[in-house]
């Protein structure tokens, strides 16, 4: 009878326990839809750097002025300019999205601009460019460090007179367009090297925009990873209810090169593989996608040694500290290694109780 006890008791305790973990999962889930399905859309999570970029985008949506969204590839430039076009007045009018890049050369200025039948060799009926399809609303330029010099002087024109003239034709056309563009480039080095004018620059860059790379937004990695996997688990149907404190441990250690896009990959490839409703990571799933990616992670994760965050982040943070004999700021400093504001870096060392030991302090 008190091996009954005892069994009984036991079996009722890893009860509690697995109900613990899927409550934590599932909780982890619900505050990322709560947040999806606010004034945000589908912009995911709630650190301070996020916050402050989202503070931004309010207070310039209603407006009429030209943004520049600058960030890393993958840091979510499409979503802010969904939200800037969703939160303005323009918001029942088209929002036209254009991937500069994508577009042959020969032909940007007939996409944008439209054309008139028999322009050129192909050009077999008149045409509405992406400008005249955005009259009313709003055109999001991603990729605009990629136009052609011919095309950014159109593009400067239209901003300046809120008038195109189409490819072939010499009459005038008033367009009403807010103009929302994007770039992973630095345009201000463009323009010193003559890639990019200089008047088309301050035109677009009325009001900048950055957008901080998954590294430096930490605290929202396990959001937007409960978001993805409700996702997948919608698209697969399956039942996924959230990560193992171990993928969450493993994911927010990570550096992320390709941000966003780079977890999303991630998630969805976990999310295929899992056979349970809580999904593990293993760390040769997160260095997998690019090549010599395995040294972003801490020697621990990387092994599955279990380490805490802190811990990890410590340790990570002392070894760049080695390698720069602790200088902290300045051109090849540890927070320029480490990709991050010097003051950022020196929050975390002192919540983290980073100090040296020997020898002048950082």
């Amino acid at each position: 009878e008190r091996k009954r006890q005892e069994q009984a008791l036991h079996d009722a305790l890893a009860e509690v326990e697995r109900l613990k973990e899927r409550l934590a999962a599932e909780n982890a889930y619900l505050r990322a839809e709560i947040r999806s399905d606010r004034q945000f859309g589908e912009i995911v999570g709630q650190s301070e750097a996020l916050l402050a970029v989202l503070e931004q985008v309010r207070r310039v949506a209603p407006t009429k002025s030209s943004v520049l969204v600058q960030g890393e590839s993958g840091t979510g430039k499409e979503a802010i300019a969904r939200a800037l076009h969703d939160l303005s007045p323009r918001r029942d009018h088209p929002l036209i999205k254009v991937n500069c890049g994508a577009i042959s050369p020969s032909l940007i200025e007939s996409e944008l601009f439209g054309h008139e039948k028999g322009a050129f060799t192909g050009a077999l009926r008149q045409r509405a460019g992406f400008f005249e399809l955005a009259d009313g609303g709003t055109i999001f330029l991603d990729e605009v460090g990629e136009l052609p010099p011919d095309a950014q002087v159109k593009l400067l024109r239209v901003l300046q007179e809120q008038e195109l003239t189409r490819v072939g034709s010499e009459t005038p056309i008033r367009v009403d367009v807010r103009v929302i563009a994007a770039t992973n480039r630095d345009l201000a080095g463009l323009v010193e090297g003559g890639g990019f004018r200089l008047d088309l620059y301050y035109r677009l860059n009325v009001f900048p925009i950055l957008l901080p790379p998954l590294r430096e937004r930490r605290d929202d990695i396990p959001l937007l990873a409960a978001k993805f996997l409700a996702d997948q688990a919608r698209a697969l149907g399956k039942e996924l209810k959230g990560l193992t404190p171990a993928a969450v441990r493993l994911i927010q250690s990570y550096d992320w090169p390709g941000n966003i896009r780079e977890l999303q990959n991630v998630i969805e490839r976990a999310a295929i593989l899992a056979t349970g409703r809580v999904v593990d990571i293993p760390a040769s799933l997160v260095t997998s996608g690019t090549p010599h990616q395995a040294s972003r992670l801490p020697k621990a994760l990387a092994e599955d040694e279990p380490v805490t965050l802190a811990a990890a982040e410590a340790r990570h943070i002392r070894r760049i500290l080695d390698r720069t004999g602790w200088a902290v700021a300045g051109p090849g400093g540890a927070a320029q290694l480490l990709g991050v504001p010097e003051s950022t870096l020196r929050s975390r060392m002192k919540k983290l109780g980073i100090k040296r030991t020997t020898g002048r302090s950082a």
